[in-house]
């Protein structure tokens, strides 16, 4: 009993919707022979299969509801790059004091004029050791130059003409495009291990 209410509940619904339509339900014609097992079997296979006789055609045409899938989203992984930069800024470069007269030491001083930390100097010498170990001369065959390995090297011809011979030209070029690139030389330090170049 409570099987065919719920039958009649559904087909009930199903006309209200479609009445104004212009169509006229008609039970389906297998469901008196397949008696349902439980109130929720009952009320499923109503809803799943409704036969509406049409008024403009003689056959009743079958309306079948689409079955649902439900799916987890996959949580984004990090990407590679991203694994590497959050590694290199979760490893500490120790400082080391630059002995006086050097290249090291005239970007020190220059790190510490912009208000930058040890921790930042760190990491500019070991970027700057990877991409020229720290030589006014060094050379790469794409054209980068310098201490910085600007690309093209008279880049740097913005921050004085004496450019190819001079460390401190060249550092304070070196600077200003870590610091409008990547904000920090930590920043560039981390890109650089990401990738392979800043």
């Amino acid at each position: 009993m409570k099987g065919s209410l719920a039958g009649f509940a559904v087909l009930g619904l199903a006309v209200a919707c479609l009445s104004p339509l212009g169509a006229a339900l008609t039970p389906a014609a297998n469901a008196a022979d397949t008696p349902p097992v439980t109130l929720y079997a009952s009320a499923l296979g109503d809803a799943q299969s409704v036969q509406v006789a049409s008024q403009t055609t003689a056959e009743p045409a079958s309306l079948d509801r689409d079955g649902y899938a439900a799916a987890m989203k996959p949580k984004p992984q990090p990407t590679r790059a991203a694994q590497v930069t959050a590694k290199a800024a979760s490893f500490s470069i120790p400082f080391v004091s630059p002995s006086p007269g050097t290249a090291q030491s005239i970007a020190y001083d220059m790190v510490k004029a912009r208000g930058w930390s040890d921790s930042e100097f760190s990491c500019l010498v070991a970027l700057w050791k990877r991409e020229s170990g720290w030589r006014v001369n060094a050379y790469n065959s794409s054209g980068a130059y310098g201490i910085p390995q600007a690309l093209p090297g008279s880049k740097m011809a913005s921050a004085g003409a004496d450019w190819a011979t001079n460390p401190a030209t060249q550092i304070r070029w070196g600077l200003g495009y870590v610091s409008a690139r990547y904000g920090t030389p930590c920043g560039a330090w981390g890109h650089s291990n990401a990738t392979g170049w800043y």
